[in-house]
């Protein structure tokens, strides 16, 4: 029920040229670490599916969309645009389009059905190229995640420089979207050993300003295994309730969104009105200004013309046609004219001539320019933006109440509420 409100809201904010994302009906997780870091192998724990290649080579290359759907299935780069179009300025990114793909799973696993996992590049310093700029890529995608997880292999390139840079770079500016785990925990030896490990990764986390923390929250985790007897703590279900955590938190949070959203709306058809208003005021003065204007330009070349009609044919005869009382007149208005012509000697006086043309053209232009208008708003337009407004204010507003109700009601007693 809230996406139809929201997508009506979308369609509304296009008319009013408010850009508004419909909400993700899933959170988005990036992966990041060193290659070997085991991502890939956390997102097949968690779906209970192989659907990412695993080893200790660098087996994911690109970037691959995790997510569930009817059925299995693979996408390619441009399909998985087409099922992300928020993710679609990737492709002003050289080379990252190849290197985009989408593995849809029928897994309904923990809460996958609520989120897409986005598996990136195994991050590794020293001279391997990548086919595309991989810090520039991540740190764009990032912008758009609900939650990055960071996982440090303690048997790896852990204090990758390049893994650092990015982890700092994505913390300064979302530090509430960052979690860190020691991964494989299982393999890192003693507890003594993984204690030191991790005591390396923090002192080398807090050495980064973007990075200088109290503290450091850094879970060990690893993938279970039945076969094998372990006794090294596996905190592998905190992920799951950090994951479980953000999803209701994203509901909280697209509630407040369509709250946000009727107002911005409400505010800017008011801002419509309110323009339309003055651009219609503005036409008024526009119109009388022209008006006045072209009124002047016309008045020199009839006041010439007529000047010329009365040295050319005889004055009885004009009084005949005309009448005295407008033979009396059309001299007082041509007047200025014969007393400005007997003052130009004859030698000038096609100079003159001339110079009353291009007075007259500059009249004709600077009226025409003082005349223009803005497109205002009809008064269907005007009906529909208000109509829309009582909508969004009345309807989808309160709506929203109703949503929070709900969504409280799965969670507190109905005395609570």
């Amino acid at each position: 029920m809230y996406t139809d409100t929201e997508h009506g809201l979308v369609d509304i904010a296009n008319t009013l040229g408010l850009k508004l994302l419909p909400p993700r009906k899933k959170i988005t997780i990036m992966l990041i670490g060193n290659h070997s870091a085991g991502k890939s192998s956390f997102i097949n724990w968690y779906i209970e599916e192989h659907v990412q290649r695993t080893g200790v080579a660098i087996e994911t290359q690109g970037f691959s969309f995790v997510t569930s759907g009817r059925r299995r299935e693979s996408l390619t780069g441009n399909a998985t645009l087409h099922l992300y179009p928020h993710f679609k300025p990737l492709q002003a990114m050289p080379g990252v389009v190849d290197y985009l793909s989408t593995e849809i799973s029928t897994s309904k696993q923990k809460k996958f059905p609520l989120v897409t996992f986005v598996d990136s590049p195994g991050l590794v310093d020293g001279d391997m190229c990548y086919p595309f700029d991989v810090n520039e890529s991540i740190l764009w995608l990032a912008e758009l995640c609900d939650m990055v997880f960071v996982f440090f292999d303690p048997i790896g390139q852990a204090l990758c420089k390049r893994t650092l840079n990015i982890v700092e770079s994505i913390s300064s500016k979302h530090p509430e979207r960052m979690r860190f785990y020691l991964t494989k925990a299982d393999t890192a030896g003693h507890e003594s050993d993984r204690q030191r490990v991790m005591m390396q990764i923090v002192q080398e986390l807090c050495k980064r300003p973007g990075l200088n923390k109290t503290g450091f929250d850094m879970p060990t985790i690893y993938v279970p295994d039945p076969s094998k007897q372990i006794r090294c703590v596996n905190q592998i279900e905190e992920v799951c309730k950090d994951i479980e955590k953000t999803i209701n938190q994203t509901i909280q949070n697209t509630l407040n969104c369509l709250e946000k959203d009727c107002d911005t709306i409400g505010d800017m058809v008011d801002q419509a009105i309110a323009k339309d208003n003055q651009a219609r005021s503005a036409n008024m003065k526009a119109y009388v200004k022209g008006g006045f204007l072209y009124l002047i330009t016309l008045t020199l070349p009839l006041a010439m013309f007529f000047s010329l009609m009365l040295a050319m044919v005889q004055e009885s005869l004009l009084v005949d046609l005309l009448g005295m009382d407008v033979m009396e007149l059309l001299k007082f208005y041509t007047s200025p004219v014969k007393t400005f012509w007997a003052g130009v000697p004859s030698d000038y006086q096609l100079w003159a001539g001339v110079g009353l043309v291009f007075i007259t053209l500059g009249l004709v232009v600077l009226a025409k320019w003082t005349s223009r208008t803005t497109t205002t708003l009809s008064r269907r337009q005007k009906r529909q933006l208000l109509d829309k407004q009582e909508y969004v204010r009345n309807v989808v507003k309160s709506k929203k109440k109703n949503l929070y109700s709900e969504y409280l009601q799965q969670t507190v007693s109905d005395q609570d509420l």
